[in-house]
């Protein structure tokens, strides 16, 4: 299974004293000589963390692909386009949030995303829609012509921080905040099992064009391990939690654990 390493909360520790240290593109090399085998950023409306410069310095002296999270936002649409990454992985965004709370909605968006998926096909650049695990969502994109799909593993990663952590609740996690840990268990279970059904139909080739399927959100060192055990899923984005524990053991040690976590059964 492919790990991409999203490097955006570099960029937030720099923007924390508005200077110039750390350089996400540092992060790239290291990451490289660590095995993954994607950087993956997030280029904000806001821009809260990563800048326009940092796209354009890593897409153009990456030596690994490279994958860009957006918005709908045409300004940003046309400046990705410009500079032809290997991926842009469509995504909502909203201003006030801490991160991505949920995947798109595809139905509200249909056209919108349709005419930015064949802009970008037009410019030889791969996609990817990040959705929540729910077989409507999966079927839809297959009508839009995306090459893959990212299913969102936020309320499973939710779930397994309630239920395995003596934290009582989590900011995304309010209707959750009561349950006992069975039923934290049950629900992360069946969460799992959403995942993967949605998993399999993305990659089945039995009536039409298979997609790619990838995951990522919230995916940490203690739960990542059920997520790389669904075989239809080929790559995970990981970003806080690998840069989190950088902060104690370094950048490129935090990704070989986090290959070594990836492995676990």
């Amino acid at each position: 299974m492919k790990l991409g390493v999203n490097i955006d909360h570099i960029a937030t520790l720099r923007e924390a004293r508005a200077i110039n240290d750390p350089n996400p593109l540092e992060a790239v090399f290291v990451a490289k000589n660590a095995g993954a085998d994607q950087i993956t950023l997030h280029l904000r409306e806001d821009r809260r963390h990563i800048h326009d410069d940092d796209v354009k310095l890593i897409v153009h002296t990456s030596p690994l692909p490279v994958n860009i999270e957006s918005a709908l936002d045409e300004q940003i649409v046309d400046y990705l386009c410009s500079l032809a990454p290997h991926r842009i992985t469509l995504v909502p965004e909203k201003r006030e949030e801490v991160t991505t709370e949920g995947g798109l909605d595809i139905e509200s968006h249909y056209t919108t995303i349709r005419e930015v998926i064949k802009t970008f096909e037009s410019r030889g650049i791969a996609t990817s829609l990040f959705i929540d695990a729910k077989k409507e969502s999966v079927f839809l994109a297959r009508e839009l012509g995306t090459q893959a799909i990212e299913l969102h593993t936020g309320h499973y990663a939710n779930l397994c921080l309630m239920r395995e952590s003596n934290l009582p609740h989590t900011h995304h996690s309010i209707k959750t905040m009561e349950l006992s840990r069975q039923e934290l268990y049950e629900e992360m279970i069946y969460t799992l099992d959403e995942i993967a059904q949605c998993a399999k139909i993305a990659t089945s080739s039995a009536d039409t064009r298979a997609l790619e399927c990838f995951a990522g959100h919230g995916l940490n060192y203690h739960n990542v391990a059920r997520i790389c055990a669904i075989p239809q899923i080929s790559e995970l984005n990981i970003g806080q939690s690998i840069i989190a524990r950088s902060v104690f053991v370094g950048l490129e040690k935090a990704i070989v654990q986090m290959r070594e976590a990836m492995c676990q059964r």
